[in-house]
């Protein structure tokens, strides 16, 4: 299948609030998703210009209604701006993704305090912040929300030039089984989704032909997924069809050594 399957209401009435959305990757194929399931949905990334970009073309889709406001994730200040504005443009938020998130590669042998910890801020932290707020945020409103993480299958499998990034997902994954735990007495669940190699153009930009040539040769279908492929997990993972569903981190395609 190379385009989406159609639309089924899936998110009909719901508010949906995505991270790091801007452009042309899993972010933004979450909202557009999200928006064609019938969610409102507001996006937010740190890079303003791309932001405005991605909003104005969803806002194009049918019935779409979106807002956009730019958040970096490791300030949060931004992250409770961030909720404040969901909930002041829409009311109640039912779904929070948290798909901020930053690599980068170098040896641990040349790794940098500053690599390390810019890494583990954006990816780690940044999804522990807006996971608090938004728990706290269902709770306050009492409704039963849903939060849904981006992990990376390089949270369970080694790649070299990758610790700081691998280390960040495998905490995201971590984090996402033991707030799942919390939150369950709030009606709150929480999942993540683990990405295994997914093509658009900035990771095009950042990778070597080698690389992608190398990866795609161990994934099982002998292809990239497209962002849209993951959106779609994420949105069954947002909506009604998984109600008994929390703590768990699913696998999307699967990468052989």
């Amino acid at each position: 299948m190379t385009t989406p399957p159609p639309a089924h209401g899936l998110l009909a009435g719901k508010t949906a609030v995505v991270t790091a959305a801007a452009g042309t990757g899993i972010g933004s194929a979450v909202a557009r998703r999200m928006l064609e399931e019938g969610a409102q949905v507001l996006i937010s990334d740190r890079h303003e210009r791309r932001l405005a970009a991605t909003c104005d073309a969803l806002a194009d889709l049918p019935g779409a209604k979106i807002a956009a406001v730019s958040c970096d994730v490791t300030d949060e200040a931004q992250v409770q701006r961030m909720f404040d504005t969901a909930t002041s443009t829409f009311g109640q938020i039912d779904v929070v993704v948290n798909n901020a998130g930053l690599g980068g590669t170098a040896s641990i042998l040349d790794m940098t305090d500053e690599q390390w910890h810019q890494v583990l801020d954006v990816t780690l932290n940044g999804t522990f912040r807006c996971t608090r707020a938004a728990v706290r945020l269902f709770r306050a409103q009492g409704n039963a929300g849903v939060v849904v993480n981006n992990a990376s299958v390089v949270g369970w499998r080694a790649q070299a030039g990758q610790a700081h990034y691998a280390a960040a997902k495998a905490g995201v994954m971590a984090l996402t089984r033991c707030a799942a735990l919390d939150a369950a007495p709030l009606g709150v669940r929480i999942n993540a989704v683990a990405p295994s190699l997914v093509m658009h153009e900035n990771l095009a930009k950042v990778t070597s032909d080698e690389l992608l040539a190398e990866l795609t040769e161990r994934e099982a279908f002998g292809r990239s997924a497209q962002p849209w492929e993951v959106a779609n997990v994420i949105v069954f993972l947002a909506s009604d069809y998984s109600t008994y569903l929390t703590g768990e981190v699913i696998s999307v395609s699967n990468q052989h050594p």
